[in-house]
């Protein structure tokens, strides 16, 4: 039998001879079809099946992007809200510590900070008081002060220019506008308003630049040697001061009722041809009205942090103090960290104002 199969093996291959057929071709020819065991074979459901899938794999995926990036959104204000409520929560509690006496003193979340008597020119409590920083829209106060020096006429208006406008970040004001000077002055003062503040330096007797250069000489005679003023808004961080310079300043305009009685008002309208303008004060002191407030200024930017200078007058008709926080934390911040100072003064006031103290008596 095995002869017999060779026997064909060689018949076969003498007639691929004969005929002139390749090995190789006749070899495929005789294989057995079928899949390949290395190569298996596609169906035709699963052909069908892949290529529809990919394209709404493709589809998706950029939603899917999108939905993450709205849920940490979500999640990132969730996160902010629940911190400010904590550093509010924090704000409300007053700090205190021991001094080198052993004295219970104010324990100040805030850059630097003073009490202190205008009757006396004591300081009654300090924390980096002679530091020299950026007081951020605290300007506004010697932007007032020298706007008055030259007693200008109040009820005359005056037109906003786009130069005003320029950058002015917070304003309620727009270039055209016909206002009054005491309508500028107000918005100064009361909303912090930067443009008006650019307003009432252009129309002075001295332009915009020779304001700033009185604003310098001002600070020089009152003898804030700490101090320099390179805009009128505040707007710039080369707007300097300390927190001693700046009660002395907020101490000296408490006695200008000019500038005093503005400085207390919570609200405000201004009458634009038939649009009224509604402001609001941005020292939550005079907004909130449980304070004996006589004259105050915020002030705010990035390298300042939150400040407020402000003169209050203790309770039952007591004397005037002046109380300067500069850095704090927090918008909230600055206005806890003036009432637990207030406070605590207020607590020990008798034995304060009974003895003159000297700037270095009572200090942190």
């Amino acid at each position: 039998m095995i002869q017999a199969r060779l026997l064909r093996t060689a018949q076969l291959i003498c007639l691929i001879a004969v005929l002139g057929i390749p090995v190789a071709t006749a070899a495929q020819t005789a294989a057995p079809r079928g899949p390949s065991k290395t190569q298996p074979r596609l169906t035709l459901s699963q052909s069908t099946s892949s290529t529809p899938k990919a394209a709404p794999r493709k589809a998706a995926a950029p939603a899917k992007k999108a939905v993450s990036a709205a849920a940490r959104r979500r999640a990132a204000a969730r996160a902010r809200a629940a911190a400010a409520v904590r550093a509010q929560k924090e704000a409300e509690q007053p700090k205190f510590k021991l001094d080198d006496r052993g004295e219970l003193v104010p324990d100040l979340r805030a850059e630097a900070a003073i009490i202190y008597d205008p009757a006396t020119g004591h300081v009654l409590w300090e924390q980096n008081s002679q530091n020299e920083r950026s007081i951020a829209s605290i300007t506004k106060v010697m932007t007032a002060v020298v706007f008055l020096e030259s007693s200008p006429d109040l009820t005359e208006e005056v037109v906003v220019e786009r130069a005003d406008m320029r950058n002015a970040s917070t304003t309620y004001i727009r270039a055209g506008y016909k206002l009054t000077k005491s309508d500028i002055l107000h918005l100064t003062l009361i909303a912090s308003d930067n443009a008006a503040a650019r307003v009432l330096a252009r129309v002075s007797p001295q332009g915009s630049t020779g304001f700033i250069t009185r604003m310098n000489e001002k600070a020089a005679e009152l003898g804030l040697t700490a101090t320099h003023y390179a805009d009128p808004s505040g707007l710039l961080s080369e707007n300097v001061s300390s927190a001693y310079d700046m009660a002395r300043l907020i101490a000296f305009v408490g006695q200008d009722e000019r500038i005093a009685s503005v400085m207390r008002k919570a609200n405000h309208s201004i009458q634009v041809g038939r649009r009224t303008i509604s402001i609001h004060s941005t020292n939550q002191l005079v907004m909130k009205g449980d304070v004996d407030v006589l004259g105050g200024k915020t002030g705010f930017i990035r390298k300042a942090g939150y400040c407020l200078a402000t003169l209050l007058r203790l309770p039952q008709g007591g004397p005037q103090v002046a109380v300067v926080v500069l850095g704090a934390r927090s918008n909230a911040g600055r206005f806890w960290e003036t009432r637990h100072l207030f406070n605590w003064l207020s607590s020990k006031a008798q034995d304060l104002f009974a003895t003159p103290l000297e700037a270095a008596a009572v200090t942190n």
